[in-house]
């Protein structure tokens, strides 16, 4: 029996490793290189051998998302939309997320949460009146449901520095918010991608979600998820920073 735990904890020690090499190839990947051409951050997937296991890998560029902080009433309401959010619901919470972020008192016109109003449903805290440190903390917002959640939190970020997704990586419910015809842009792009016309990674922004899913051949599986940025980082030796770390095995 301990030398059946043992075997899989290496198995399973052995697939995570092989995950994070994922994201260090992807990183490699989407460097600029003459021999080959680079991938790109638009959430298409890659498949990848190393070690005689299967890698998937989807890269997104962080600028294609909705930044929770940056982003306006009107994007975040057209985003609940998108997601077939009820317009009522969809403007009352839209409200509520920008009433948890800014620093007054004050409800936004139509909708919103402050203070009083989480008091008046149960909740032991007001509206934060600061910046979203982390995408779960949206979970705290008066209004947002898990399943809600769920939904939004793939198109979400913290690390865009831009009130504007950038169309050229965003993903088909922030293209929709942005007032755009997502399956035209996106089949536009998919095919350009697939003729080779698009060189996009090198010009996005350099901050990247990737997604590594590594299988070996006994079916045991493991996932990783990363939001890294491309240049210096305070770890010695590495080519990126980590800005956030998720990981998961899956049994046999």
């Amino acid at each position: 029996i301990e030398h059946l735990q043992q075997r899989v904890q290496d198995d399973t020690g052995r697939a995570q490793e092989i995950g994070r090499a994922g994201v260090a190839y992807a990183m490699s990947r989407l460097r600029a290189d003459p021999l080959r051409p680079p991938w790109q951050p638009d959430g298409r997937l890659y498949r990848w051998s190393f070690d005689g296991a299967r890698v998937d890998i989807r890269v997104e560029d962080e600028s294609g998302k909705i930044n929770i902080n940056l982003a306006d009433l009107q994007l975040l309401q057209a985003f609940l939309q998108a997601l077939d959010v009820p317009a009522e619901q969809a403007a009352h919470l839209a409200g509520a997320i920008v009433d948890w972020r800014d620093a007054d008192d004050l409800s936004q016109p139509v909708g919103g949460a402050e203070d009083g109003d989480y008091a008046a449903a149960g909740r032991p805290y007001g509206a934060k009146d600061a910046p979203f440190e982390t995408i779960a903390e949206l979970e705290q917002v008066l209004g947002m449901t898990p399943d809600l959640y769920a939904r939004l939190e793939p198109f979400l970020t913290l690390y865009s520095g831009r009130g504007q997704p950038d169309a050229t990586y965003a993903q088909g419910p922030v293209l929709v918010a942005m007032g755009m015809d997502a399956t035209a842009w996106l089949a536009q792009r998919e095919a350009a991608g697939a003729a080779g016309a698009l060189q996009l990674v090198g010009t996005g922004s350099g901050t990247y979600s990737i997604e590594s899913r590594a299988r070996l051949a006994d079916g045991r599986e493991t996932s990783l998820r990363t939001v890294v940025r491309a240049g210096a980082s305070p770890v010695p030796g590495s080519a990126y920073t980590l800005l956030r770390w998720e990981e998961g095995a899956s049994p046999q």
